[in-house]
């Protein structure tokens, strides 16, 4: 995504509801991971991983000094010989329970498989987040949603940079000088010109 598009979305969403929707869903995500580490689960559908939100979530989690936002990324397919962090599969839903969140990001349909397993992990007591790109079924499963809306250049892969940006914020008493959302865009912007971390 270059500057130009990125400065003519943040002119776009400026006065809608979009910011605010955001901010909302963020801290709602923020406000569900419990204050220990490895409680927030990210996984996305057979055919997206969302690698790219769960690198800026553990970003925000360092930078916000927020160590729950840091996620465990589940995976469909789990290659040989990858790292730990990288090595976590769909069974680690099955593990899931009360005091966990899941992030499902998907931008099509989800799968019978995956909301099966979605589904299952909500009855055992795990707040089921989802970020999707049009998914009635996906967001019937969920606790909280956030749907990419068509026709305003905000894609589902932009909606995930201001989520983690929203998440990161903490408008709370006892941290000043923490950024707001709007300086947090900014940063945004500045990040997506730069390379995607290696993992």
């Amino acid at each position: 995504m270059d500057a130009v598009r990125i400065a003519l979305l943040r002119e776009a969403l400026a006065g809608t509801e979009w910011l605010a929707a955001t901010r909302r869903f963020g801290g709602a995500l923020r406000a569900s991971v419990r204050s220990r580490s490895g409680g927030l689960l990210v996984v996305g559908s057979e055919e997206y991983e969302p690698w790219h939100l769960a690198a800026h979530l553990r970003d925000e989690a360092a930078w916000s000094d927020l160590p729950q936002l840091s996620p465990t990324l589940v995976r469909h397919r789990v290659p040989d010989g990858v790292p730990d962090h990288l090595s976590v599969g769909l069974g680690r839903l099955e593990a899931a329970g009360r005091g966990e969140t899941l992030l499902v990001v998907s931008p099509g349909e989800a799968g019978a498989g995956l909301l099966e397993r979605v589904h299952d992990a909500r009855r055992g007591g795990t707040t089921v987040f989802a970020l999707d790109g049009g998914d009635r079924d996906l967001r019937s499963v969920a606790h909280e949603a956030l749907t990419a809306p068509p026709d305003t250049g905000l894609d589902l892969e932009v909606l995930q940079h201001l989520v983690s940006a929203a998440a990161g914020e903490n408008p709370g008493p006892g941290r000043p000088g923490r950024p707001r959302l709007r300086e947090l865009l900014s940063r945004f912007a500045e990040r997506l010109t730069t390379p995607p971390p290696r993992w």
